[in-house]
């Protein structure tokens, strides 16, 4: 398993429009077994991604697919910088992803 955990922050007042921007690109991703978008409740203009995928080739190879690279380039002006990103490794707690 790979796990990636990031918060990012969207330029002032659009963090509605990042959310959406990232999301429609999240249910079509071989491999990806959970992919949760948070808003921070101290932060009005901040998120949290958590991701969890089968490998890391996985997550490497969804940033391929046309409907990822689209959200890419639809997300990027909104986007006001990252303030962290970690990976991980899951290993306990771990369910599944409930069907589209």
């Amino acid at each position: 398993m790979f796990g990636l955990i990031g918060k990012m922050r969207a330029q002032p007042g659009k963090r509605e429009e990042l959310i959406s921007a990232i999301g429609a690109s999240t249910d079509a991703m071989p491999g990806c077994k959970g992919y949760v978008i948070a808003e921070d409740l101290a932060d009005p203009d901040s998120i949290w991604i958590t991701e969890l995928w089968d490998d890391e080739a996985s997550h490497k190879a969804s940033l391929q697919l046309p409907e990822v690279k689209a959200a890419i380039a639809k997300a990027r002006p909104l986007i006001a910088g990252f303030d962290m990103h970690v990976t991980t490794r899951p290993v306990a707690g771990l369910t599944s992803r409930p069907a589209s």
